[in-house]
């Protein structure tokens, strides 16, 4: 799917996601599980700030030379048998996955979770040339089959519980068992394992790209991407040309953080290292690949000051923190790339006229660059987009008036004097039998977003007035102590 797959209104996103229960507890459970056991670690590991710091380093490193890497990359890639093809755009990319199947005679393919090809579109466009890609991921299964959009980077189908995916897997393909996670998953093994012997193309995404090796790799949770990996004839690896590092000691820095950082484990179930087609004597492994390196936009971040962003290692930590995430969900932010990285991301891949309402996804509350592996800033970024905004003529009539009004009271201290004990008048006036500013508050431009949906004490006094009755009333009391102390003194002498 394209990166943006919700062409709704923001606000009207937000509001059909904060109706659906189940997605709120599910992401709750989530966020506790994974935030708890991934804080327990690292509590456990004393070198892990270390750690991160190694790791941003690295990340920067790249960054800084990433011409270097990217050819020292795809040299020794093609060094070990591989065919390197540079994809500036989505389209160049998704044709170049369309061609080689077409080369290798196959209608169909199957796939590994990558969420690069969902950046890219390649299953879309594969379905518009007749072909078609089959998930074999068991989250990417469900929403394959669903027609449902990603909730989560790491974990898409939170959206989904077992009772849902039972009906689902009944009604589309057959399935005839009860909801039972094990009795679900033999079924799945039953449904694909012909796809993973017969399929001549497999496709698969890579975590990051050795350059000193020319080795992809891929983490994974599942034995699927092993599958996909190993046996078609032919494998097709896309890879982000900024996912890359310099040597396999970096790729142990950048393993270890993202295991931790995205699930809350010290490993990972499956670590795969391709390094070209099979050779002669070897039991498995593809006989030719191809490796896509796709650019789509990157190089133009690269050259901004959104550059920090591409450090990022697709690890979901910054939206397993994230207090906007939690409650709006993964899909009232429309795009394959949610919670505070989306944020970052999507309109620097999309623009800022399909997502100038996206940057307001989020408090600037800094949770998401505290737990960041990497130290990317995401919430110095996020607030950039807002001033890229406001600059831009992106903000509405009626929002730059009330911000503009807003800037010149709080810059005169008569006005907002005069105007904080109108306030307080005002909220006394919408505050209704419980005492509260709440739904009445639904009427103030701009403002209503915030004040309509949460119960607010009105201000009985300003903070001035009651800063000047504590000062008079410290000076009172230190004139009767200065009074007390003359009477105690002269009854002495």
């Amino acid at each position: 799917m394209p990166v943006i797959y919700d062409e709704a209104p923001f606000k009207e996103r937000v509001k059909t996601n904060l109706a659906k229960e189940f997605q709120h507890g599910a992401i709750m459970s989530a966020q506790d599980v994974i935030t708890g056991k991934r804080d327990a670690l690292v509590e456990a590991e004393p070198g892990w700030h270390h750690l991160r710091s190694s790791a941003a380093a690295i990340r920067a490193h790249v960054l800084d030379n990433l011409d270097f890497y990217v050819r020292q990359f795809a040299e020794n890639a093609e060094r070990r048998g591989c065919r390197v093809h540079f994809a500036r755009t989505a389209d160049e990319a998704a044709t170049i996955m369309e061609q080689v199947m077409r080369d290798a005679g196959a209608a169909t393919c199957i796939k590994a979770k990558s969420l690069l090809t969902e950046e890219v579109g390649v299953n879309e466009h594969l379905e518009a040339c007749g072909m078609r890609a089959i998930e074999t991921d068991c989250a990417e299964v469900v929403l394959q089959t669903a027609g449902s959009a990603p909730s989560h980077i790491v974990v898409p189908a939170l959206h989904f519980d077992r009772a849902s995916i039972r009906d689902l897997f009944r009604e589309r393909l057959g399935y005839e068992g009860e909801d039972d996670p094990e009795e679900i998953t033999r079924f799945l093994r039953s449904f694909l394992r012909p796809r993973f012997l017969s399929e001549r193309v497999g496709v698969a995404g890579c975590n990051f790209a050795v350059a000193d090796s020319g080795t992809c790799t891929l983490v994974t949770n599942e034995g699927n991407g092993r599958m996909v990996s190993s046996f078609p004839e032919t494998l097709v690896v896309f890879v982000g040309i900024e996912r890359i590092v310099p040597d396999l000691a970096s790729l142990d820095v950048m393993t270890r953080l993202l295991v931790t950082s995205a699930v809350g484990s010290k490993l990972t179930s499956s670590f795969t290292l391709n390094s070209g087609p099979r050779l002669e004597g070897e039991a498995d492994g593809p006989k030719s690949v191809h490796v896509v390196l796709v650019d789509n936009g990157r190089s133009d971040i690269l050259a901004g000051p959104y550059r920090d962003a591409l450090r990022c290692i697709h690890c979901g930590a910054c939206m397993n923190t994230c207090p906007v995430y939690r409650h709006i969900t993964g899909h009232a932010y429309g795009s394959i790339y949610p919670g505070p990285i989306g944020v970052v991301m999507t309109p620097l891949l999309e623009g800022y006229e399909r997502t100038k309402k996206l940057p307001n996804a989020c408090t600037l509350c800094g949770a998401c660059a505290d737990m960041c592996p990497v130290r990317i800033p995401l919430n110095s970024l996020i607030l950039q987009h807002r001033n890229n905004l406001v600059d831009g003529g992106y903000v509405q009539g009626g929002e730059r008036i009330a911000f503009e009004a807003a800037g010149k009271l709080l810059g005169s201290r008569a006005l907002y004097g005069m105007m904080a004990g109108v306030g307080r008048l005002g909220m006394k006036a919408m505050t209704g039998k419980s005492g509260r500013v709440g739904e009445a508050s639904n009427w103030i431009p701009v403002l209503k977003g915030w004040t309509g949906s949460r119960d607010l004490d009105p201000m009985k006094k300003t903070f001035r007035s009651q800063f000047a009755e504590r000062q008079r009333s410290r000076q009172d009391g230190a004139g009767d102590a200065d009074a007390s102390s003359g009477v105690e003194e002269g009854g002495r002498r």
